[in-house]
C-alpha cells in the first residue's frame, strides 16, 4: 500500500480551500484529516465540504492531536510565522501560501525552525509550477532573445481588499498579497537578487479606506535594478473590476518573451451593437488551477522522496525584503537599497 501525507489545513479562507479541496481530490499520496480555523462554525463547514471528520478552532490543538504530518497555512499573513514555527516544533512539514511573514526576520524564524526540526517548508509561488511561466522562463534563458536586459510583470485582481488589508501593518499592502507572485517571479526569471527598489503607490479605487487607513494603496509600481544589471518593473492593482490579469514581458537584446493573457479563451465575438468582445478571466483560481494542482502535488512529493521545493523559505524571504523595501520607498519616496 502506498504511504499518504496526512495534511491539516489552518485558515479556511479561498486559497486554503483551493489547496485543501486538491489535497482531498487531485493529489495523489494525500490524505486531509483536519481543519483548523478561528472562527469555529467556519471551521465545522470546511470539514462538512472536505468530507473532514475533525475540525479545531484553536491551529495548537490541530497541530498536537489531528495526527497530521503536514500543514497547510492559509491564514492572514501576520500570524504565518508563529503557526510555522510551532508546526515545525511539533515535527509537521509546512506548506505556507504567500507572503511567507511579515518582515525578514520571522522569514528567518521560520526557516531556521524548519531546518532544525528537518521539516519541508514550501511557499506557495504557483507560478513556478505554471507551464506558461516556466516555458517563458526556459525560452529566455536559452539565449533565443539574447541577453535579458529588462524584466515587467504585473498582477491586477478584479475584487477590493478584505478590510484587514487595508492595514498596512497587518498585511504589507498590495505589494504583499498582489505583487508577491511578481516579485518571485521577477527573480526567477533574472537569477539576480534586488539592488536597489523605488516604488510609487496610491488609492484610487478605495475611497471607503482613505480616512482610517490613510497610508493604504490599491495600485502600485515598483521599479527594480538587480545585481547583475537587469532592469525589472512591477506593477499591482487591486479592484480594477475587468477581470483577473496576471502577465509578465521579457526583453532581450535580441527579442522578447510574453506570457500571461487577460483572455480567458480565443474566442472574440463581433455585433453591431456590442462592438468587439472576448471573455476575460475572472479569478486568479481559474487561470492557476493547473499550477496550484501540480504545486500542492509537488509539496507531497518533496516530503516522500526528501526532496527540496521549487519555491523555498529563502525565496519567500527575499519576496518579503522586496515587499519591506518597496513600502518604505513608497512612504519616504527615496530609492531604497536592498
Amino acid at each position: 500500500m502506498e504511504k499518504k501525507v496526512r495534511l491539516c489545513l489552518i485558515g479556511t479562507g479561498r486559497a486554503g480551500m483551493i489547496h485543501a479541496g486538491n489535497f482531498c481530490t487531485n493529489v495523489k499520496n494525500a490524505e486531509m484529516t483536519a481543519v483548523s480555523d478561528v472562527d469555529a462554525e467556519r471551521a465545522q463547514e470546511a470539514a462538512r465540504q472536505l468530507g473532514v471528520s475533525k475540525w479545531y478552532a484553536d491551529y495548537r490543538e490541530a497541530i498536537r492531536e489531528s495526527g497530521a504530518e503536514a500543514v497547510i497555512i492559509a491564514t492572514p499573513t501576520k500570524f504565518h510565522c508563529d503557526i510555522a514555527v510551532y508546526a515545525a516544533q511539533q515535527g509537521l512539514h509546512i506548506f505556507c501560501e504567500k507572503p511567507m511573514a511579515m518582515s525578514v526576520s520571522e522569514c528567518e524564524r521560520m526557516i531556521e525552525a524548519a531546518k532544525k526540526s528537518g521539516v519541508v517548508l514550501q511557499i506557495g509561488f504557483m507560478r513556478r509550477y505554471c507551464e506558461d511561466f516556466a516555458r517563458a522562463r526556459e525560452i529566455a534563458l536559452s539565449g533565443q532573445i539574447g541577453d535579458i536586459v529588462m524584466i515587467k510583470s504585473l498582477t491586477r485582481g478584479p475584487s477590493t481588499p478584505h478590510e484587514w488589508m487595508y492595514d498596512i501593518r497587518k498585511s504589507n499592502g498590495p505589494l504583499a498579497e498582489v505583487n508577491s507572485h511578481d516579485l518571485d517571479t521577477l527573480r526567477w526569471f533574472s537569477g539576480s537578487e534586488p539592488e536597489t527598489v523605488y516604488a510609487l503607490g496610491g488609492n484610487y479605487r478605495c475611497g471607503d479606506a482613505r480616512e482610517k487607513y490613510p497610508d493604504f494603496y490599491d495600485t502600485v509600481i515598483l521599479n527594480i535594478r538587480m545585481k547583475n544589471g537587469i532592469i525589472g518593473c512591477i506593477e499591482g492593482a487591486q479592484g480594477v473590476g475587468y477581470g483577473y490579469d496576471a502577465r509578465a514581458e521579457i526583453l532581450g537584446t535580441k527579442g522578447m518573451v510574453t506570457v500571461g493573457d487577460l483572455r480567458k479563451n480565443s474566442v472574440v465575438s463581433y455585433t453591431r451593437d456590442g462592438g468587439r468582445k472576448g471573455d476575460v478571466v475572472e479569478s486568479w483560481r481559474n487561470l492557476f488551477e493547473r499550477a496550484y494542482q501540480e504545486e500542492d502535488q509537488a509539496f507531497v512529493r518533496c516530503i516522500l522522496e526528501h526532496g527540496k521545493p521549487l519555491a523555498g523559505g529563502e525565496d519567500g524571504l527575499k519576496a518579503v525584503a522586496m515587499v519591506n523595501a518597496g513600502n518604505e520607498s513608497i512612504t519616504t519616496g527615496k530609492i531604497i537599497t536592498m
